[in-house]
């Protein structure tokens, strides 16, 4: 699924509705690639003000209006400040998508240094990792890119301050808003091979999913263009000029098409070969397929892609943090597995603890020079046979196996304690692990590395004594089916924060058994008997926010908050407890109401 050009129309058609005579209050940068303009305007709603993002990530390149402001970079690039020099205050004039390509053309009328009008041009390409965002003056000129694009790195054309702006080879693709019936009978669905194919390969913006909602539409079930004919052509050019048409009229219906939880396909048409629309706020489940119908494409943008551009945001920016835990789990697990392997050594202590004793008891029956001695095991009852060093005595033998077994017996204790201290080490960082996993904004993440300052595994200053509780980051919170509320924590100290000081002594709590997770709290408000659906929400919470969450199914503890204990000197997030149920839940939480603030 990616962005074409029937999307763009039905975004184009809402951006024209609410930016045109739009002024640009603010502009800030908050990614590398990636703009945020501010634009405030009259309507007839009344003065608004709109938040448009436009991203250029060759991953997830984007654009759509957002109700949610980015946090604002201290210091602004290079790109962000020309754009604030020229077109600070402008007026955007008109807005294009020229020849129906993935690409959206901006007007900006302001003012130069002299008084004058002037025009500039904001060009957003959408196009996977050729994406851009690009700055040209009237003549298209560019001034300036938000990425440089020289010969070195593309031979087809250069992005670079001061050459002529050319939009990208439309390889022999036509516009089809300019559909023609004899070209498209007569040549383009004579092309052999795949109806589909020989249609998104023709026009600019079609995408296959699209293609295949035109052949939908015109009822012919046919797969290849030779097997058509005359009348199945006309059939399927009426269907693609009925799609034009409502394009040219501003007729759209943004909607995302569902099998199951998982979203297939998204368009700003209707995609009818889809089975009928949920009802608005029905949230598809496992077995269901159909679409779910937006306001606007920047609605359904924001819902699909926004999710993925903050994990993928959050996966940048906690590159560092990710390796510096991946190394101490590395360190830390081959440090465990060397003593355990040591202590497993040690298990034989008590074998020459028995022979220093049976030879104390029995030596006397060997002889000088014997390699063994076989006696009774007054233990057992059974025959033993004990290996002897044939230049010592019985009782220097008894001494050996003596001196053995107190060193095997020192370095168990020892071990002992270090195994148990590397092995908290070890759960500690794949909890860290884990949180790093299921962050969701840069707050948890500075949260996170604050939590590693202070724990020594990154270079910092550890914040004074509840310095921390200060940060922005919140639990998740949600709210089962039974309206009761469930917190769910995004790393240690929030987990800490939920089970000791938001939890009262009767609230629940879950936690996936014996593997790193969030700890999930359920608000009682002191109810005595809570809804089986309620357990099997958190359960399915603290499943989902879990190390195991691959896995079909997870096993999670749960018991009163008052059963919970920490430790002195505990790491943060560990707690112990004694009394507690068990439930086997899967680790899926579609469904549940999450409460954003």
């Amino acid at each position: 699924m990616a962005m074409d050009g029937v999307l763009l129309a039905g975004l184009l058609n809402e951006l024209k509705d609410r930016l045109l005579g739009g002024r640009i209050y603010k502009i800030y940068q908050p990614e590398n690639d990636e703009l945020c303009l501010v634009i405030k305007n009259k309507t007839e709603e009344g003065n608004t003000t709109e938040r448009l993002i436009i991203s250029a990530d060759a991953g997830l390149p984007m654009l759509y209006l957002s109700k949610t402001a980015k946090e604002n970079p201290k210091e602004a690039p290079n790109f962000c400040m020309l754009l604030r020099k020229h077109i600070g205050n402008g007026r955007i004039t008109d807005i294009k998508q020229p020849d129906f390509e993935r690409i959206i053309v901006f007007e900006i009328e302001h003012l130069d240094e002299m008084g004058d009008i002037c025009i500039k041009k904001l060009v957003v390409e959408i196009m996977g990792k050729h994406s851009n965002i690009i700055f040209t003056d009237s003549d298209g000129i560019i001034i300036d890119s938000i990425k440089h694009i020289s010969h070195a790195v593309s031979s087809v054309r250069e992005v670079l301050p001061g050459r002529n702006y050319e939009y990208p080879p439309s390889k022999g693709k036509l516009n089809p808003i300019d559909l023609e019936v004899n070209y498209f009978i007569n040549h383009v669905l004579e092309i052999p091979g795949s109806i589909a194919k020989a249609i998104y390969m023709s026009y600019n913006g079609i995408s296959p999913v699209t293609a295949n909602e035109i052949i939908y539409r015109s009822g012919v079930d046919k797969e290849n263009t030779d097997a058509l004919s005359l009348s199945d052509k006309e059939k399927i050019y009426a269907s693609f000029k009925g799609l034009t048409d409502d394009i040219k009229k501003g007729i759209f219906c943004p909607c995302i098409a569902y099998e199951g939880y998982e979203p297939k396909e998204f368009s700003s048409v209707r995609l009818t070969m889809y089975k009928e629309a949920f009802e608005e706020g029905v949230i598809p489940d496992k077995n269901s397929s159909g679409i779910m119908i937006y306001k606007s494409v920047s609605e359904l943008i924001c819902d699909y892609y926004s999710k993925k551009s903050i994990s993928s945001r959050i996966r940048q920016h906690s590159t560092d943090l990710r390796k510096i835990v991946a190394n101490a789990v590395e360190r830390t697990s081959k440090k465990y597995d060397l003593q355990i392997s040591q202590l497993k050594d040690t298990e034989k202590r008590d074998k020459y603890k028995i022979y220093g004793e049976l030879l104390t008891t029995y030596g006397y029956n060997a002889n000088q020079g014997d390699s063994e001695i076989t006696c009774d095991n007054y233990y057992t009852g059974e025959k033993i046979t004990i290996p002897l060093k044939p230049d010592k005595t019985a009782m220097e033998n008894a001494k050996d196996y003596f001196e053995r077994y107190n060193k095997l017996k020192r370095t168990y204790e020892a071990l002992s304690v270090l195994t148990g201290e590397t092995k908290n080490e070890l759960d500690y960082l794949l909890s860290v692990r884990n949180s790093l996993e299921i962050a969701t904004s840069e707050d948890d993440l500075r949260q996170i590395k604050q939590e590693l300052i202070e724990s020594g595994y990154v270079k910092g200053r550890a914040n004074k004594k509840g310095e921390k509780n200060m940060s922005k980051a919140k639990p998740l919170h949600f709210v089962s089916s039974d309206g009761f509320d469930i917190y769910v924590g995004k790393n240690n100290y929030q987990n800490d924060e939920l089970s000791f000081k938001l939890a009262v002594a009767e609230d629940l709590w879950f936690h996936a058994k014996q593997i790193s997770g969030s700890h999930v709290i359920v608000k009682t408000n002191g109810e005595k008997e809570i809804p089986d659906s309620t357990y099997e929400e958190a359960a399915r919470l603290a499943a989902y926010y879990s190390s195991g969450r691959e896995n079909v199914k997870v096993e999670v503890d749960y018991t009163e908050r008052k059963n919970l204990k920490k430790p002195p000197k505990a790491n943060p997030g560990y707690v112990i407890y004694h009394t507690n149920f068990s439930m086997v839940a899967e680790a899926d939480i579609h469904g549940i109401k999450e409460v954003t603030d």
